[in-house]
């Protein structure tokens, strides 16, 4: 933006002017993020009632394998793959009893397979050698299963019982920086910042309402700010 000719600027010289920050103000404006996380809720829960893991899955090794596979593609092509893979693997013995180049091309439409198929050659290895096959149910014993980050862990909790923690992925990143939940960058930091607002008892449900008005209404290129149910407690918004 260039401004030519005022008072302060009196030869009519192009001058930069740095284009105006609605969102401070919007910032200023609003009430305190702990007193729109209630409201923020509640909203979408009634705009997305049917806010759910989307990964297709039967029984806690199922859960932990799709959502190692979910990693840099989506859940729709998870699904896709896991249709066939779970009719061939049904316990972590399974995949340790084919060859690794097996495993890897019944999962090859993922993308990253050699990884994940290591990862989950890995994590069923220590399922059966320190878990009697079973999944743990604690964050802090799922992240010490090669392939298993803080992610991967907090979905699995939060899907077999009750949730440690809140799950941080592209979407829900991307709206607690929009809504002004967070400033903080890393998924860490921005877990942090969500759990001291957001209600326990809301933990499993938020990343899913965040994900599904992510996808459904606030586009990370094209946001649909005049159909937002949240517009006017958004500080991004542009209706």
């Amino acid at each position: 933006m260039r401004r030519r000719g005022s008072s302060s600027n009196p030869q009519g010289v192009d001058v930069f002017v740095p284009p105006r920050d609605y969102t401070v103000e919007a910032r200023r404006r609003l009430p305190a993020a702990t007193k729109r996380i209630g409201p923020l809720i509640e909203r979408l829960t009634l705009e997305h009632p049917d806010a759910k893991i989307a990964l297709s899955f039967s029984g806690d090794v199922e859960l932990l394998v799709a959502v190692m596979l979910s990693a840099q593609t989506t859940d729709l092509n998870v699904n896709r793959v896991t249709e066939r893979l779970f009719r061939k693997y049904h316990h972590p013995e399974d995949y340790l009893a084919v060859p690794a180049e097996e495993l890897e091309r019944d999962i090859f439409a993922t993308g990253f397979y050699r990884q994940k198929a290591r990862s989950i050659r890995g994590a069923m290895r220590a399922l059966v050698e320190e878990h009697r096959g079973r999944v743990p149910r604690s964050v802090e014993e799922l992240v010490r299963l090669p392939g298993v980050g803080r992610k991967t862990a907090n979905v699995v909790c939060a899907e077999l019982g009750e949730a440690q923690g809140i799950v941080v992925d592209t979407h829900v990143r991307r709206l607690a920086q929009r809504l002004a939940l967070t400033r903080e960058q890393d998924p860490v930091k921005i877990e942090r910042d969500l759990m001291r607002i957001v209600p326990r008892a809301d933990w499993r449900l938020f990343p899913h309402l965040l994900i599904w008005h992510g996808r459904r209404v606030c586009d990370a290129r094209r946001p649909a700010c005049e159909r937002c149910v949240l517009a006017d407690l958004c500080p991004s918004s542009r209706a």
